[in-house]
């Protein structure tokens, strides 16, 4: 039998996070193999999330949030919560991300290939598509280049395979791994925190992994943070520059400190060259 905590947080997408839930429990179905508890924590929805979660869920566990923690810290808070009982391991799911039904086949079978390549289990990270246009949207990467911070975002291919980087669209982290690198690190407020953990986990030589196949369905929605910067006043800039739900600059200044320390500079300078100059940007970095 294996236990698995499902570890989630939300804010305002009912529908999306009702959604969620059903297809995870049907990917659940009646595998009698796994057991499966849901922690979701509502950071202060104000649209009936939490009465119907309650309603057409009663079994998921719900944890009330003040409107402030956002992605990292919703989702360490539904962590810490199920971390109070023993789990096998721990399964991070985006409530607008609709899992497929061979998802828990696919994490028993990159367990398998996972302790026949590396001798140990390890982190094994879900790739999403786009469900118009069948295009992958989140999953795992690899690192090009650390001074340029360019990336490669990998295509499942029937086998597991080594990444950097990991989206915690769907993301599932063996119990093993909690007693060498913990949970989401401290210090991030909505995204990037995901990054930093499979970074954590690389650090520490544990297995990172992209499953086998395609996992599940969720949208892009991660539009060019700087487009509209030029008809923005400098206030709001500003403002959006150090948004959790925008840039949200402090957390990023963080992850770059911490794992690319010889980039961090020039990040920094280009990230306020973009808010104090952003026409001069696009002329003389976008447009080129």
């Amino acid at each position: 039998m294996r236990k698995i905590a499902a570890l989630l947080t939300c804010h305002n997408r009912k529908e999306k996070t009702l959604r969620c839930l059903e297809h995870l429990y049907t990917a659940k179905g009646s595998q009698e193999n796994i057991l499966l508890s849901v922690y979701l924590t509502d950071d202060g929805s104000t649209d009936g999330t939490y009465d119907a979660v309650s309603k057409e869920f009663p079994e998921v566990t719900i944890l009330k949030g003040n409107g402030n923690l956002f992605w990292a810290k919703g989702m360490n808070n539904s962590w810490t919560e199920a971390l109070k009982k023993e789990y096998d391991g721990y399964l991070l799911i985006n409530d607008d991300t609709f899992v497929e039904s061979n998802l828990f086949h696919q994490i028993t079978t990159s367990e398998a290939k996972c302790l026949e390549k590396y001798g140990r289990k390890g982190v094994y990270v879900g790739t999403t598509y786009d469900e118009s246009s069948k295009s992958i949207t989140y999953g795992g990467s690899i690192i090009l280049n650390r001074f340029l911070y360019t990336s490669k975002r990998l295509d499942p291919n029937g086998d597991i395979q080594a990444c950097h980087l990991s989206n915690a669209n769907i993301l599932y982290v063996d119990a093993s791994v909690i007693s060498e690198v913990g949970i989401l690190s401290k210090g991030y407020a909505h995204g990037i925190a995901d990054y930093d953990y499979s970074l954590k986990c690389v650090r520490k030589k544990l297995p990172v992994i992209i499953m086998p196949d395609f996992n599940g369905i969720c949208e892009y929605d991660h539009k060019d943070m700087y487009h509209d910067f030029a008809s923005k006043s400098l206030k709001d800039r500003v403002s959006y520059l150090y948004n959790p739900r925008g840039i949200d600059f402090k957390s990023r200044v963080r992850y770059m400190k911490k794992f690319f320390p010889f980039r961090f500079p020039f990040f920094y300078t280009m990230g306020w060259l973009k808010v104090l100059f952003p026409k001069f940007y696009l002329v003389i970095f976008r447009n080129r």
